[in-house]
């Protein structure tokens, strides 16, 4: 990768004029209509490459190489660095650096995106993603000096990568021996590395934070890509590294309540019988305005001519229904693991953190095929067999449900003084995965 920089910056470019075509050319094309399918129609092609395979497939690209695609691909990250590069170079203010902003950035953007039909609508593609992007360029010119700043602190899908990331099988390892030995090396010139994600690379465990982009390899010779087992980050260094409570906040009230909820919305009938009966109720007292439907396309979707308009009742429904799901989904998973904690032995901070880490497998697949039902929605429309999709679902589901089985047995394994204590978290950890996969059977076999 140092080797070939050149090569990479061209590909991050090219990357770049890419995004942005998709984003901003089919803005000024027509809606598609019913006989628009992928190629032929570039707002069509433009929907299925952003939902259908970029986002699903950056996702596994997170659990397979790490954060390959933030240091070598992101438009965003290219486009943050280069300002930031050429920009006034202040400090990083402390309310940026705030732990929650990666659960805050994840769920308004999941909400926001819902509320303006992000998926279905180029303009609202352009809103969510091009104003990210124009965040992202904003930030790095004024603040840090070749640094990814937005990225760092940011970013809406910062703390979703820092999760999958951490069941990479590669990482950069850093030896702390061979780095205290590099300053009594003489006659050795150690060349500076520019880490433009900000990681303290001395003291750098795992890959949550590293975007793994090659530059600090070799670096006072103690620097390597090296291979793992997939469970050694959270296990070995789940406890006492990259254990926040807004990362456990992240898994459970964000992936686990934010994201289920907005892919739920749209299939649940529980929620059109509520919104019949609010909208009976407002009739029978002559209160009309929440049917009006003059919210502007920027505040909730508003587009006549493909007959999809969002009243106040509805938009105001899904912002409810999604909120809602994403508090009382997260406040059961918090009851389940302070349980589970608290059975293990007096209540440990850092070990309700571990123990919630046991279901980032999962949870990242949640996600993913969630967003999958794009994928599949779209192949149904070009008429292509989709009879596989709910068994793929399935396998994917069982098999990290296992995943997360084997990293609570082993998480609950570095806290547990008894066999006893141990089931007992484990306990909890087998509730929570029952919980998630109750909810997907609901979306995908039931409703």
């Amino acid at each position: 990768m140092q080797r070939h920089g050149k090569l990479i910056r061209g590909v991050q470019w090219g990357i770049v004029l890419v995004y942005a075509f998709l984003i901003c050319v089919p803005v000024m094309m027509p809606l598609p209509d019913e006989t628009a399918h992928i190629l032929n129609n570039l707002t069509v092609f433009a929907q299925f490459t952003f939902w259908g395979i970029w986002w699903p497939f950056v996702l596994i690209s997170m659990v397979l190489m790490g954060r390959v695609w933030c240091g070598v691909l992101c438009p965003e990250g290219t486009l943050s660095e280069f300002a930031s590069r050429h920009g006034r170079g202040r400090a990083i203010p402390r309310w940026m650096r705030w732990g929650g902003w990666p659960f805050v950035a994840f769920a308004g953007t999941t909400l926001y995106g819902q509320m303006v039909s992000v998926y279905q609508y180029p303009k609202a593609v352009l809103l969510v993603l091009g104003g990210s992007t124009i965040g992202a360029m904003v930030i790095g010119y004024f603040y840090g000096r070749d640094k990814r700043v937005w990225c760092k602190y940011l970013c809406p899908v910062n703390g979703v990568f820092s999760l999958l990331a951490r069941l990479a099988p590669f990482h950069f390892k850093v030896n702390e021996d061979a780095w205290r030995q590099s300053y009594h090396t003489n006659g050795h010139k150690i060349i500076p590395v520019n880490c433009a994600p900000i990681v303290p690379l001395r003291n750098m465990k795992g890959g949550a934070q590293c975007h793994m982009c090659g530059r600090c390899a070799g670096h006072r010779d103690a620097i390597e890509l090296a291979g793992r087992s997939p469970s050694e980050e959270i296990v070995k260094f789940g406890a006492t590294e990259n254990n926040s409570v807004w990362d456990s906040v992240l898994l459970m009230y964000g992936l686990l309540g934010v994201a289920i909820g907005a892919f739920h919305w749209t299939v649940n009938p529980w929620f059109v019988t509520v919104k019949t009966a609010i909208a009976s109720w407002l009739i029978d007292r002559n209160i009309m305005w929440p049917f009006e439907t003059n919210a502007p396309w920027f505040v909730f979707t508003n587009y006549p001519d493909q007959s999809d308009v969002f009243s106040w009742l509805d938009g105001g429904l899904v912002v409810a229904y999604i909120v809602g799901n994403g508090v009382l989904l997260g406040l059961a998973f918090t009851i389940i693991f302070a349980l589970a904690n608290r059975a293990m032995g007096s209540w440990q901070t850092s070990r309700f953190n571990h123990l919630v880490q046991a279901l980032i497998p999962i949870a990242g697949a949640g996600v993913f095929i969630g967003l999958s039902a794009t994928t599949v929605s779209l192949l149904r429309a070009e008429h292509l067999p989709v009879y596989w999709a709910n068994d793929v679902r399935a396998t994917i589901l069982a098999a990290t449900t296992l995943w997360s089985l084997w990293l609570g047995w082993r998480v609950t394994g570095r806290h547990a003084s008894t066999l006893g204590r141990r089931l007992a978290g484990m306990a909890g950890i087998v509730a929570a995965l029952a919980l998630v996969n109750w909810l997907w059977l609901l979306m995908f076999w039931i409703w």
